[in-house]
């Protein structure tokens, strides 16, 4: 009789199904005390507690925002007061990184840029207005130059900092490669200052606000800050909060578009 040789069978691994991504929910407990500073408010303004001449109701400032744009001052205001923002980011954004990146690589760029630059962002730069005013007039140009100073020296230090902290051991490797100048540069140290240079942008968006708030209050017959001194001299609180939350609210989403971006620039980090 023959015999008959059974193999054994082995079993094959089975592929582990993919975890699927829990997508964020947002956390409703960041409302609670928002929406209680509005209920106090609104309490406090319907009692007389607050005076409608020193803080309008929350509904008032709703009505008022509503009124403006309806009119459309609010969005001209609001066109005049992004363009001199943009114009100064755009312009202290070259210089904040240029610089940096030319004392960052450099130790002779350090030695001439580093010192002056530093003597520069010591100074209170919105005591300057008067300076800008004498130089450049009451126009345009000295709040856009008041933007462009409040861009400018955040962006250099942090991308003097991203340059300067790239990890030795990285550029060790790079030169055990064989990289050139150039390569290690494109490959390794800007790569290394882009998280950096990110904070910064964020950094200097915040500041370039302030600096508009502050250089609209100043000889401006247009924009936000125009809009907020008109309602001054009529005592309408309701447009300055208006205007004050739509400062806040430029804030918030530019803020939020630069984190957007560093989460897809920087989707190589854990």
């Amino acid at each position: 009789m023959s015999s008959v040789v059974v193999e054994p069978v082995t079993a094959q691994p089975v592929a582990a199904p993919p975890k699927k991504r829990r997508r964020r929910t947002p956390d409703l407990r960041r409302w609670i005390s928002p929406l209680a500073i509005l209920l106090l408010w609104q309490l406090a303004s319907s009692t007389g507690v607050l005076p409608p001449d020193k803080l309008s109701s929350p509904w008032t400032v709703l009505q008022s925002a509503v009124e403006l744009a309806r009119t459309g001052e609010l969005g001209e205001a609001f066109v005049v007061s992004l363009r001199r923002v943009a114009i100064g980011f755009v312009l202290g954004a070259v210089a904040g990184l240029v610089l940096g990146v030319i004392s960052g690589l450099s130790k002779w760029g350090q030695a001439l840029v580093d010192p002056p630059v530093q003597m520069l962002r010591t100074l209170p730069f919105l005591g300057l207005i008067p300076l800008f005013i004498l130089w450049f007039g009451i126009g345009e140009e000295p709040k856009i130059a008041l933007v462009t100073l409040g861009v400018a020296f955040p962006l250099y230090l942090n991308v003097h900092s991203g340059i300067r902290n790239t990890e030795p051991q990285l550029i060790e490797a790079t030169t055990a490669l064989g990289f050139t100048r150039a390569e290690r540069l494109w490959h390794v140290i800007l790569p290394s200052a882009v998280p950096q240079t990110l904070v910064g942008v964020r950094q200097s968006l915040g500041i370039a606000w302030l600096s508009l708030i502050v250089g609209e209050q100043v000889n401006a017959d247009a924009g936000l800050g125009y809009l907020i001194n008109n309602a001054r001299d009529f005592l309408r609180t309701d447009v300055i909060v208006v205007g004050l939350v739509v400062y806040a609210i430029l804030g918030l989403v530019t803020d939020a578009l630069v984190r957007l971006l560093e989460r897809k620039a920087l989707r190589w980090r854990a």
